[in-house]
């Protein structure tokens, strides 16, 4: 798999499951935290949600066996970054 493909992987798969979570969190949510931001709730809370569920992912993904880590990071291999002055 290209790099790319799995940049992109190791991007979006962490966003669904970031929005899976916000979702689950909307229904359930106690009324008094979500009227309040009324139908703007899933624009504020999925970025926060994303900023705590990506980092904690990757700090735990060593310990998490590859199956898993597939399932919730998309990959197991990390793309690789080319350096502003290196070509392919």
């Amino acid at each position: 798999m290209s790099d790319t493909v799995i940049a992109w992987l190791r991007t979006v798969v962490p966003g669904a499951w970031a929005a899976l979570i916000t979702g689950l969190v909307s229904i359930g949510a106690p009324a008094y935290l979500t009227d309040a931001l009324g139908n703007a709730t899933n624009l504020v809370v999925l970025p926060i949600v994303l900023g705590v569920v990506y980092p904690l992912l990757r700090k735990i993904e060593a310990s998490l066996p590859d199956w898993l880590t597939r399932i919730l990071l998309g990959s197991t291999q990390p793309p690789t970054y080319l350096g502003k002055h290196e070509t392919p």
